[in-house]
């Protein structure tokens, strides 16, 4: 097997591990809706994060064989493996908006990555590593700070999730200057760099955690998945040196592919929005259905309904005079006229 095929092979594997990690992460969610960060006590999430980790390392090895334009848009079929793995495991079927919003996000990402061109590799200063790093960490806060502030559940896991990709993409980043900066007779100089690295990627994963709480699988992983490398590109165009091939005509259409991929975010957005104003509409509906109208409580002093006479039954039950040895009771066949 030639490089090029292993490194395809290894990134496919390492999609289908990264989708079989969030459709976890989503029933989990779903499950512990009152842990939303770190459901450390379930299972099934220390798998997700098994396959998660599985994943990254496929992706690194995958990048050691073949090149980053090959490598990097196949981890946009992420989340087009998920829906119909989700489909077929744990039966969460996806509408076909959201397949559409899937795709339209895969193909703007996979083209986005694929015009952008690498350059020799170099490892950033103290002072670049230093700035990128604040740089990150007040982007994930502010976002992190706008999701508690917004009421609708959709938007506020689309914040969660970009949170949770811009955490992803520079760790990468830091991951990626490390590993040219290595060297094994100086690793504690690394140091603060590996910090940065398990902070970003420890605090990404709780962030996707809780950014599949209540808003299914498809837009959540969508948004790390188009988010994550998008900033990790990002960081590569100003700091790295990279570029867009294909000159002028490349850098307009991987702004058109950033379009499309923002449009299926978009989309995925507005379609779990409108599933979940339905399921609200059709919980209203059920439940003034089945609502039955509360018994007026006996005024104070009254008798219980059950020994009143009833109005226009027919019969008339009542005490009558006479002597009190034993209860009589007279029938009178009139109908009641409701006088005491």
């Amino acid at each position: 097997m030639s490089a090029l095929a292993l490194s395809v092979l290894l990134s496919l594997v390492s999609a289908v591990a990264y989708a079989s990690g969030a459709i976890l992460q989503e029933h989990v969610a779903t499950d512990t809706p009152a842990r939303p960060y770190a459901p450390l006590h379930h299972g099934l999430w220390w798998a997700a994060v098994a396959l998660n980790g599985l994943g990254a390392a496929l992706h690194v090895v995958a990048l050691a064989y073949g090149p980053l334009s090959v490598v990097q848009p196949l981890g946009a079929l992420t989340i087009v493996f998920a829906l119909p793995m989700a489909a077929l495991f744990v039966g969460r079927r996806a509408g076909r908006t959201a397949w559409r919003g899937a795709l339209m996000a895969s193909v703007g990402l996979a083209g986005l990555l694929a015009l952008t061109e690498g350059t020799d590799t170099r490892a950033l200063d103290g002072t670049e590593r230093l700035f990128l790093a604040a740089a990150t960490f007040g982007a994930v806060g502010v976002v992190f700070l706008a999701a508690q502030l917004v009421g609708r559940p959709a938007v506020r896991s689309m914040l969660l999730a970009a949170a949770a990709g811009i955490a992803f993409g520079i760790a990468s980043v830091f991951t990626k200057t490390v590993a040219v900066d290595w060297t094994a007779d100086r690793p504690t100089v690394q140091a603060s760099s590996l910090v940065v690295i398990a902070v970003l990627a420890a605090g990404g994963l709780l962030l996707s955690q809780a950014s599949y709480r209540g808003a299914g699988l498809a837009a959540p992983l969508a948004t790390v998945t188009v988010v994550n490398p998008v900033v990790a590109a990002a960081v590569g165009l100003t700091l790295f040196g990279e570029d867009f091939r294909y000159g002028t005509l490349g850098t307009a259409l991987a702004l058109a592919s950033g379009v499309v991929a923002a449009g299926g975010l978009i989309l995925l957005t507005v379609e779990r929005s409108a599933a979940a104003s339905r399921a609200a509409r059709a919980a209203t509906r059920d439940g003034a259905g089945s609502s039955v109208p509360a018994a007026r409580p006996p005024e104070r002093g009254s008798e219980p309904d059950t020994a009143r006479a009833q109005v226009g039954e027919g019969v008339d039950v009542g005490a009558v005079a006479g002597p009190r040895a034993h209860l009589e009771v007279e029938m009178r066949s009139r109908a009641v006229t409701g006088r005491s």
